[in-house]
């Protein structure tokens, strides 16, 4: 088993790739470390299978894996997981903006300190201000709503201890909220490290507006799926009950005006309607709550849960 694995998803970097596999070598080198280098190519359309198959060949510390068409960071992260066998998992962009430099000391801090994960933080930025303005915002969003103190969730350069990436699933545009599926798994050690950051030599950005929508879709997604994804009915019985009862207190207290004190017609007062349809929609999220418990009792992995350690009585003695 290699001591570090280094998992670099990629989508047309055939430009930067031989000198980061050469980067990534020398740092591993002068640092003893053992390592293997996985490029997970997610669809490119320019040479970059071509790049990673000469690399290949010249160094058998080299894996490469090609998707048929492009699925996203989020789904090469999750094959280079798959694939990753060293003690420390580390990923980093191919795009020479991180630095394998910092190998060894998120290595040393996962082994050493006991971290679960190391996230990189870029406090000083190399992008323009279209891309660390939204990001600053969606961090700061991300933290409030997680409860996870980092800087930086998108940052490419993070670390895990093996463990943890092969007990948690990434998928869609999840790769930025890795650390809250983590906390969410039980690891809950989750460090930071400043980390340096490189203006981009080759190639061009990936960012896009729609990334950043996207992106506090999915935190609104995991952030629901954590809370209540084996518990569904907590959530829309909680709100249908709420939506009924006070539709029903407006209803009741319009009846007892037109029947006790014979004032106005209900029909003729638009809150009797927001009553009604308050009643009407605590039904309907009721119901689907009670779906959703229905639909999740089927779930092949609604009691699979992540056990950290067994103690197994001790076999009698012959």
């Amino acid at each position: 088993m290699p001591q570090l694995s280094v998992v670099v998803p990629l989508y047309n970097e055939a430009a930067s790739l031989a000198e980061l596999c050469q980067w990534i070598r020398r740092v591993c080198e002068q640092n003893h470390l053992s390592y293997e280098i996985i490029l997970v190519d997610d669809g490119s359309t320019d040479e970059s299978w071509s790049v990673i198959r000469q690399l290949a060949q010249q160094d058998a510390q080299i894996r490469g894996i090609r998707f048929r068409r492009n699925y996203g960071k989020s789904a090469a992260l999750q094959e280079g997981f798959r694939a990753a066998g060293g003690e420390v998992v580390v990923t980093l962009d191919a795009d020479l903006q991180d630095s394998p430099d910092e190998l060894p000391v998120l290595y040393r801090r996962i082994c050493q300190e006991g971290w679960d994960i190391i996230s990189g933080w870029k406090r000083k930025r190399k992008d323009p201000i279209s891309k660390t303005l939204p990001s600053r915002l969606f961090n700061k969003v991300t933290r409030w709503v997680s409860g996870i103190p980092l800087h930086d969730f998108n940052c490419g350069l993070k670390a895990y201890r093996s463990e943890v990436v092969k007990n948690i699933e990434v998928y869609g545009e999840m790769h930025r909220y890795i650390p809250v599926i983590a906390k969410w798994a039980g690891f809950s050690r989750i460090g930071e490290q400043e980390v340096t950051h490189y203006p981009r030599r080759y190639g061009s950005s990936k960012f896009g507006w729609s990334r950043f929508i996207n992106g506090f879709l999915d935190l609104l997604s995991i952030h629901f799926i954590t809370r209540f994804g084996r518990r569904p009915m907590h959530l829309f019985g909680t709100l249908g009950l709420m939506a009924f009862f006070v539709g029903f207190v407006i209803a009741l207290w319009l009846g007892i005006q037109k029947f006790v004190f014979l004032q106005y017609k209900m029909t003729e007062r638009p809150i009797f309607y927001v009553a009604l349809a308050a009643m009407v929609i605590g039904v309907q999220l009721f119901v689907a709550g009670f779906l959703a418990e229905l639909i999740t009792r089927h779930f092949a992995d609604r009691h699979n849960y992540q056990i950290a350690e067994r103690i197994r009585p001790l076999e009698p003695k012959g």
